[in-house]
């Protein structure tokens, strides 16, 4: 920054050396500003917060939403672990910057598991479609090598990450994706009254909500063929019932409803599993018959 000195001559285009000018004020206002140190003591469980450090592209979809924390000074901080699954495990973090009071939250940590911990089933079939960028990582998974077990822990917590971020571009009912950043996901916590919402299989809902759960099912499979997407392994188990609303999770295994050639049968598989709960619970909905209306928004 250049600062302007006043003039010291009567003739506006000289300027006196004799008359030295002014020191610039050592705490002018124009050059000071607050400064707080954060402590650098980080207890067992806690580090940094990540959000600034991975890639853009690695970050959730704008506009986010008021609640996440981007603060470079914020701290997360397991809180413990939420659900455990064949393939990852969930865990609570909470994400809060100790000198901001208001940048706090708590959030879902889906951490896959290492490949001497993890079995995913019927990979295969999901997988068919699907390309690698690096042909030697393609090359690794078939082999099924060591390296190609970690390649493929990368791979499902990328292709979670993807379907979450296109999911959430569509309106579909998911929850906000934060960031990922390796194997870990950071996502929306999905809550009812402060506590983790429900799977719709333990909840026993009144008529009027049964149906309009179904309607919000429909809605949400209707907009994912269209977009040329199925679940894949949709089920009361991995949709939550948060309150009056329906939110649908675990989405590693999404395939191409065209380019995999069991798109259509996984797509069948859903509508089957969702209608015969509903019929279940004294709602009469055919999974047939769901499918069939699917079809219509699919062509």
């Amino acid at each position: 920054m250049y600062l302007e000195q006043p003039s010291t001559s009567a003739d506006a285009g000289t300027f006196s050396s004799s008359e030295p000018s002014d020191p610039i004020d050592p705490i002018d206002p124009r050059f000071a500003f607050d400064f707080v140190a954060y402590d650098d003591d980080l207890g067992d469980g806690q580090r940094w917060s990540t959000f600034l450090s991975v890639e853009p592209l690695s970050r959730g979809p704008e506009p986010r939403p008021d609640w996440v924390v981007t603060s470079q000074g914020a701290i997360d901080t397991d809180l413990g672990i939420l659900k455990t699954g064949k393939e990852a495990d969930v865990f609570l973090l909470e994400r809060a910057d100790p000198l901001l009071p208001d940048q706090s939250v708590v959030m879902a940590a889906k951490r896959y598991r290492s490949p001497e911990h993890r079995t995913f089933h019927r990979s295969a079939a999901y997988t068919e479609g699907r390309s690698m960028k690096r042909s030697r990582d393609e090359r690794a998974l078939k082999r099924k090598s060591t390296f190609g077990r970690e390649v493929a822990a990368g791979e499902w917590a990328v292709s979670e990450w993807s379907a979450l971020v296109r999911c959430w571009n569509l309106g579909l009912p998911v929850p906000y994706p934060v960031q990922i950043d390796g194997t870990e996901l950071l996502m929306e916590w999905i809550t009812v009254d402060g506590e983790t919402a429900p799977r719709l299989a333990q909840t026993r809902p009144d008529r009027q909500l049964l149906a309009s759960y179904y309607e919000q099912l429909r809605d949400a499979l209707a907009t994912l063929v269209q977009a040329g997407l199925v679940h894949g392994d949709l089920s009361p188990y991995n949709i939550l019932a948060a309150g009056d609303r329906l939110v649908i999770i675990d989405l590693p295994q999404v395939v191409d409803l065209v380019g995999n050639a069991a798109g259509f049968d996984f797509l069948l598989r859903d509508c089957t599993n969702v209608c015969g709960w509903f019929a279940r619970r004294g709602l009469e909905v055919d999974g047939q018959e769901l499918f069939g209306d699917l079809m219509a928004h699919a062509f």
